[in-house]
């Protein structure tokens, strides 16, 4: 069966191919779900499209004709393996993104667009982003490894263990946000931390330009599912994920060590906000809130002016407890100008403020983060 609207023949078979003059050819193919994937493909070097413009020169399902499906980048953007010989190919471009090994499988890479819910009033993405990305991009190194058992990012015999990781420390330092539509490149990878711990790094890239823009470290030690209680890694899990370590520091061990975070009281804090309840989708998979989420309570008790005029360029901190869904908590939080004496001994020499911050329960006043910022007023370092 076929029809014709002005120059381009429609053939309807078990797919649909439109051609025309220029010999570009499109194709409409089924995917697993019964939904139709746009291909576009051209075959003549110049790139033009010719009078497919008959179409009203705008869309065919969507997709400009002659223009790659939009990902948040321009077309010049789109990684070489999916443009190469005028080829573009919607499905290559998802693939591109799940990620992929490189350095003889010791680093896992994965791109990624800043959508727009991913950014804050000035436009550019938040530091719960970057630690969601920085989360998502880890969780998919060990999926992609092979070694994913039934756990939120536990390997098989953790998962026969009733075993999973958490998170005792992060830092971060973060150079420049990217944008609303920016691509960026994460790449990250494990080693050992200590006896009984695993470290994972992080560095973050602008894609178009590959300057390093962020880099993070962390500390993971194993957890019993059921008791909650920190278990020594077995022998058996040691022998699944020794042979991914990598013996390379993202930061100096000067600048990645923990620097003392002095614990916040009442007397102490300058401001102190009460009364935050855990939401239903603020839980993980292990069944306690993920560790993105405190930063935002964090956060809640440092003044408007400060997220309105400064960046937050490093952040610190230290879990110290688990939270659930019925804890009620209170964020506290001091902040002091930086001084010359400052910067002499800090790695963040540009720091304008500092901050301390404390998220506790607000019934028993126990501790769940201790946390330590560096900020950079905005408008002295446009991004």
């Amino acid at each position: 069966m076929a029809t014709t609207i002005g120059s381009v023949r429609f053939l309807f078979q078990d797919s649909c191919k439109v051609q025309n003059s220029v010999s570009s050819v499109y194709s409409l193919q089924k995917s697993n779900v019964g939904r139709p994937n746009l291909w576009v493909k051209a075959h003549n070097g110049s790139g033009s499209f010719g009078n497919v413009k008959v179409i009203n020169g705008t869309k065919v399902n969507g997709v400009n004709v002659g223009e790659a499906s939009y990902l948040g980048i321009k077309r010049t953007q789109l990684p070489l393996e999916t443009t190469g010989n005028n080829s573009i190919n919607v499905v290559d471009d998802h693939a591109y993104m799940r990620g992929r090994f490189v350095e003889d499988r010791y680093v896992y890479r994965q791109t990624f667009i800043i959508r727009s819910y991913e950014i804050g009033p000035d436009k550019t993405a938040t530091m719960e982003t970057i630690m969601n990305l920085l989360q998502e991009t880890a969780l998919n190194h060990v999926m992609s490894s092979g070694l994913a058992g039934g756990g939120f990012g536990a390997t098989r015999e953790m998962s026969l263990r009733k075993l999973i990781w958490v998170v005792t420390r992060i830092h971060i330092q973060v150079e420049k946000y990217s944008s609303w539509g920016d691509m960026v490149e994460i790449d990250t990878w494990v080693d050992a931390a200590g006896k009984n711990g695993m470290r994972t790094d992080w560095i973050i890239r602008d894609y178009s330009t590959q300057q390093i823009i962020t880099r993070a470290t962390s500390t993971w030690v194993i957890m019993n599912r059921e008791t909650r209680k920190l278990s020594k890694i077995p022998e058996q899990v040691k022998a699944e994920v020794q042979p991914f370590y990598l013996n390379r520091n993202v930061l100096p061990a000067v600048q990645s060590d923990l620097e003392k975070i002095d614990k916040l009281t009442d007397d102490t804090a300058q401001r102190v906000r009460s009364g935050l309840a855990p939401r239903w989708s603020d839980m993980d998979a292990n069944l306690h809130v993920n560790n993105v989420k405190y930063i935002g309570w964090l956060l809640e008790s440092v003044p408007v002016k400060v997220l309105e005029d400064y960046h937050l360029t490093s952040m610190t901190l230290e879990y110290r407890r688990e939270c659930r869904q019925s804890n009620v908590l209170e964020s506290l939080t001091t902040i002091r100008e930086r001084t010359q004496e400052d910067s002499n001994v800090t790695n963040n020499s540009r720091a304008e403020l500092e901050s301390t911050h404390l998220l506790r329960m607000q019934d028993d006043k126990a501790e769940i983060i201790r946390a330590k910022s560096e900020w950079r007023r905005k408008h002295k370092h446009a991004l």
